[in-house]
């Protein structure tokens, strides 16, 4: 069985089993038509849907930076079909993409990096993207999307924890500017959280804000308040 590098993205739906009791043939329809979406983005950005089973899906991208994009706008086009139905019947994906060296037999895809692609899909919040270390090193300075860390994460039949991001999309991708007197620094949810370990300090930077952006914000916020004080008029003699 030949081996090769690839990204590895994994799709899923949430609550589907709650929404195939409640409506069947509307559940499906919906599930048919956003994996129509899905399977145009995947063309767009050079992917390719490998299989799929029940409600997930599963694809493989040649980019790194190809498939975040693609997962995000699959995201926002899935949102903005969800803002016409009521809650109870709108379906959200959550999304895990990995880089890793997988075995592929028959256009399918096996090994750990397709497992820990499907446990970064399981960590993300509906709606949401989980990306491995090594996605979010080669992709972060290439996308205007921030990216959160989101701690390290156990993966099934991988003996070390996997350090993951969470993508910030539509409605997540604000600036990271804290309220004034509130903590700044971002705190890694995981093992390493809170226990002031080297390890914990040095993973929390990633997600955080350099020295200099927090400067420049502290700098822009007093701008904007001595704008809004009451200019004195010196009068010459």
């Amino acid at each position: 069985m030949k081996r090769k590098l690839t990204t590895i993205f994994c799709a899923d739906a949430q609550r589907y089993s709650a929404l195939m009791a409640a409506d069947e043939d509307a559940t499906l329809a919906r599930l048919k038509r956003y994996r129509a979406i899905m399977g145009r983005l995947f063309e767009r950005h050079d992917g390719r849907q490998v299989n799929t089973w029940g409600d997930a899906v599963i694809s493989e991208f040649s980019s790194v930076v190809e498939a975040v994009r693609c997962a995000v706008e699959i995201q926002d086009a899935v949102t903005a079909e969800n803002a016409n139905l009521p809650e109870a019947s709108q379906m959200w994906f959550r999304i895990g993409i990995n880089l890793g060296d997988v075995m592929h037999d028959n256009g399918d895809l096996y090994g750990d990096g397709v497992n820990v692609a499907a446990r970064l899909e399981s960590l993300a919040e509906p709606g949401g993207i989980m990306v491995s270390e090594t996605v979010y090193t080669l992709a972060h300075k290439q996308l205007a999307v921030g990216f959160d860390f989101a701690g390290e994460q156990q993966v099934k039949g991988i003996n070390e924890s996997v350090p993951v991001y969470a993508v910030r999309t539509a409605g997540r991708n604000k600036p990271d500017v804290a309220p004034q007197g509130e903590q700044e620094d971002h705190v890694p949810r995981g093992r390493d959280a809170g226990n002031g370990s080297a390890e914990g300090r040095r993973s929390a930077r990633p997600g955080g804000r350099s020295v200099l952006s927090r400067t420049a914000a502290r700098a822009e916020a007093a701008l904007a308040w001595l704008a809004k004080q009451p200019k004195r008029v010196r009068l010459s003699a």
